[in-house]
């Protein structure tokens, strides 16, 4: 049964076209990697689901609901959860504090921290009173997955979650989005450049090139060719 269901999706910056007719079905229980080299529209992909950049045509359908004509405010309570490109952390507020800016955004969601945050993420325990400034680039990156983690969601979608991050946490990452995905039944889409963490978490990949989808399939297929034809520089 399909989670996410785009079809046709346009996008233009500027006068420039960002996206061209982008297809793009999220099977619910997938872990789906979006790939593709710097430049391609992958980020703009995972804000126009977001709602923070306007599509031009096309459709967005979450669930059956028409995702398009929703601001962003809107999408989150649907049950779909964001971790940016950078974290997005404030600063200036603790790790609770940033963990209690996702309750209360879905009606019949939490109304407090769930303890499996921080059985997910022991470190986010052990530093709750700590500001989100303090911490490492891979502590900051937990807390980012942990806030949108707290909305509960049945689609987590990350940009770049192991982008500057020491290799020992990329890998305690990779095995926490596994184990959300089988354990608690967490649909993944992930942006990530990284082929090992991307074989090694995803289920799937789709690889977009110049704002279009050129190839995808199962993540056993993503082959050498491949590769070479669209992700080596």
């Amino acid at each position: 049964m399909s989670l996410l269901t785009i079809t046709g999706l346009n996008q233009s910056y500027g006068g420039s076209r960002i996206l061209w007719d982008v297809d793009l079905v999220i099977e619910d229980g997938s872990r789906t990697c979006l790939m593709g080299r710097n430049g391609m529209g992958k980020t703009t992909l995972l804000k126009c689901i977001m709602g923070l950049l306007p599509t031009t045509s096309g459709t967005m359908m979450f669930e059956g609901t028409d995702l398009r004509p929703l601001s962003a405010e809107a999408r989150a309570p649907l049950g779909i959860g964001y971790v940016p490109q950078g974290r997005e952390i404030f600063p200036h507020l603790t790790v609770e504090e940033n963990l209690r800016v996702g309750l209360g955004v879905r009606p019949a969601g939490p109304a407090t921290i769930p303890p499996i945050i921080y059985d997910l993420f022991p470190v986010l325990k052990q530093m709750q009173h700590r500001r989100g400034g303090d911490l490492s680039g891979g502590q900051q990156q937990q807390l980012a997955i942990g806030r949108a983690l707290v909305l509960e969601p049945k689609l987590l979608i990350l940009d770049e979650p192991t982008e500057g991050i020491q290799p020992n946490i990329v890998h305690e990452i990779g095995t926490i989005l596994r184990d959300l995905n089988t354990t608690l039944g967490v649909t993944l889409l992930l942006v990530e450049q990284k082929l090992p963490f991307a074989r090694r978490v995803a289920s799937d990949f789709r690889i977009l090139e110049k704002g279009r989808v050129v190839a995808n399939g199962p993540i056993e297929g993503l082959t050498g060719e491949i590769v070479n034809d669209h992700l080596s520089v």
